[in-house]
């Protein structure tokens, strides 16, 4: 039930295939973000139409609201969200970096002040799992700490040890659970280490050290560093990374760095971006990102993105879409949002089919000429 395949390669890039309990997903593949058991703005119908495979949702956030248990009286996470495709959580180890000022971290687990009614939550690498395995999620990601990009050394060795210590006790946990059911749920461990070479390569041997992984997860990334340096870390990775194993690069999703980590060996990603930009009038394309609010649009009869297939784009005028956005409608949010999530779904479809022509090189060349050019608007 937890397999994945490489079909083809082109110098680090990979096309590949994932298959998991419900369902299968083509790599490189982009998963919307349903932080709170849903993509904003998007229904699963809306996800299903744009193709999207795989559903990324969160576990400290489901947790405080409505809880695990309510969740699970309801059938489980993907009944509960009407998505009967595949489903990963994220283990509430981003809440450790994003919730900094609303949390206590020691070496059992992290206390959160909840950001919903102030009350005190703790979660631990047990808890976590436990948690997830409620949920019922395909892929549960383990316990981590995750420290900012440009942290001193010390902090960030502190943080990937403490998240080697952690993910051995999600693991003891994780098989207790899936004991009696396996091919239920698979856990994947999560690199840490900053931009520091030597500690990504000790996360990584202490990783792989912990156990035999059905997929392996890139943390700490996209954090407060430079995207360079983003990269760098990623050159340094990609060859020491199991060839065998799916890569996951978290909370990583504006174009140019999907069609950056895909040519350094990425599988899958996901990001908050297409639809918070979406929601604030900034819709991705080809030509470069297109705000929807510039006076240039109000009469301009031409689709958002003559070459996307999605609702937005084929039903309704750039002019329209700005009227929306200055009115304050609340279509206007969807539309956008819709749009964004399918460019990056397109995105990696066509990075995928780069791959498997052995035309990346090239096609990353001419997409970049387009897409960096300073004029976009």
């Amino acid at each position: 039930m937890f397999e994945f395949s490489v079909e083809t390669t082109s110098g680090a890039a990979r096309a590949g295939t994932l298959t998991l309990p419900h369902g299968t997903v083509e790599t490189p593949a982009f998963m919307p973000v349903g932080t709170q058991g849903t993509v904003r703005a998007l229904s699963p119908l809306d996800l299903k139409a744009i193709g999207a495979s795989l559903v990324l949702a969160n576990t400290y956030h489901l947790h405080v609201r409505p809880g695990e248990d309510t969740i699970a009286k309801l059938g489980g996470l993907h009944r509960f969200m009407a998505w009967d495709g595949p489903l990963l959580t994220d283990s509430g180890g981003f809440q450790v970096f994003s919730l900094e000022g609303l949390r206590i971290v020691d070496e059992d687990g992290v206390q959160f002040q909840s950001h919903v009614d102030g009350a005190r939550r703790r979660l631990t690498p047990e808890r976590a799992i436990e948690i997830q395995w409620t949920l019922g999620a395909d892929v549960a990601m383990a316990f981590d700490h995750v420290a900012a990009g440009r942290v001193d050394e010390p902090t960030s060795r502190d943080a990937l040890e403490r998240t080697l210590r952690w993910l051995e006790r999600s693991a003891i946990r994780h098989r207790a659970l899936s004991a009696g059911t396996p091919g239920r749920q698979t856990l994947w461990p999560i690199l840490q280490g900053g931009t520091r070479a030597e500690l990504r390569r000790a996360s990584l041997d202490g990783t792989l050290a912990l156990g035999d992984w059905s997929g392996i997860a890139i943390g700490g990334l996209s954090v407060g560093e430079a995207k360079p340096e983003m990269y760098a870390t990623l050159d340094h990775l990609s060859p020491r990374l199991p060839a065998a194993l799916p890569r996951y690069l978290m909370g990583v999703g504006f174009p140019e760095d999907l069609v950056a980590a895909v040519e350094r060996g990425v599988d899958l990603f996901d990001c908050v971006a297409p639809t918070r930009n979406g929601r604030n009038g900034s819709a991705f394309t080809d030509d470069g990102v297109v705000n929807i609010r510039n006076a240039a649009w109000k009469d301009d009869a031409s689709p958002l993105d003559p070459a996307c297939d999605c609702e937005t784009c084929t039903r309704y005028s750039r002019g329209y879409l700005r009227h929306l956005f200055v009115a304050g409608e609340l279509l206007g949010l969807r539309l956008l949002s819709l749009h964004n999530v399918r460019y990056l779904i397109r995105l990696a479809g066509a990075l995928r089919r780069a791959v498997r022509d052995g035309t990346l090189n090239s096609w990353a060349a001419d997409w970049r000429l387009r897409y960096l050019k300073p004029e976009a608007v």
